[in-house]
């Protein structure tokens, strides 16, 4: 049996591991935790709950992830995509237990004009993007035994993401104003989790730092124009571009992700349209 414990449970990727593979037929046995249940920023907690229960994996989905909020509480974000990732990655060297931690794109600066691969110098511009590379940094100075996956633009049918506003905002018949200067991979929780599973079920040992999304590269803009046109009314009218949002946080304009590696080993490609599409439509089936 391999047990997995799954951090950060009831975040978009905890929940759709938990839809996915809680019972499964592979002698796979899931721990779902959330912070309430198991704060990663507490090393003694951390320390206390790994020790009581023998982990083969820890899946790490726990994460501060407001962009925007990270700019002015700085510390609250490298407290926990940090701080809390070194107490992770230091029970799990001393329990012996490999590491799959979720990472971002926004580690790159967006300066490339071609997708970034693994070799491609991290260079984050904003808190969000600096505690996220600090976390990495942490885990590939303690451990020898991990997987670190850097995604993009993350949407499922849980929680809050671009994706689920979108279809909302078509349904009230609001206007939208959305930016065509991003240009990334809308990545479904459902692919990722898929090749999250692939690793635990392989026992793969080939660790180290993988890129993973979608096929193909979009913005923000077109793809709120996709996700309109499962709608009868199609209210792309209404979407209108604009180059930059006043904010005080910077993004990459470019964080496409080049995913050669992970198709190495995982083969199945998803073009980020058939999986929209597949999100959409549950949702509007589900109002």
């Amino acid at each position: 049996m391999i047990k997995v414990l799954v951090t950060g449970a009831n975040g978009q990727l905890g929940e759709t591991i938990k839809e996915l593979f809680c019972t499964n037929s592979d002698d796979i046995l899931f721990t779902f935790t959330t912070k309430v249940e198991l704060d990663i920023t507490i090393k003694d907690k951390v320390d206390e709950f790994f020790n009581k229960n023998k982990f083969d994996y820890c899946i790490n989905c726990a994460a501060y992830t407001n962009v925007e909020q990270a700019e002015i509480d700085t510390k609250s974000a490298f407290k926990v995509n940090a701080e809390g990732v070194r107490h992770i990655a230091q029970i799990c060297k001393d329990t012996n237990t490999i590491l799959i931690h979720i990472s971002t794109d926004y580690v790159f600066d967006g300066s490339k004009k071609e997708p970034y691969s693994e070799e491609d110098i991290p260079n984050p511009i904003n808190e969000y993007g600096k505690s996220k590379l600090l976390g990495e940094k942490h885990i590939q100075e303690v451990l020898e035994r991990y997987f670190i996956i850097r995604t993009s633009w993350l949407y499922s049918k849980y929680g809050n993401n671009f994706v689920k506003s979108i279809v909302n905002k078509i349904n009230e018949n609001s206007e939208l104003k959305v930016i065509t200067s991003q240009k990334g991979t809308p990545t479904r929780c459902v692919d990722l989790s898929e090749f999250i599973y692939y690793l635990l079920k392989s026992s793969c040992i080939d660790y180290g730092i993988y890129h993973f999304s979608a096929i193909g590269e979009t913005t923000w803009h077109d793809l709120a124009v996709h996700i309109s046109k499962h709608f009868t009314q199609n209210n792309s009218s209404n979407i209108l571009p604009i180059k930059m949002v006043k904010s005080k946080t910077k993004r990459p304009l470019y964080s496409v992700l080049n995913n050669s590696k992970s198709q190495h080993i995982f083969s199945k490609k998803v073009d980020w349209r058939k999986s929209v599409d597949e999100v959409v439509k549950n949702l509007i089936i589900n109002q």
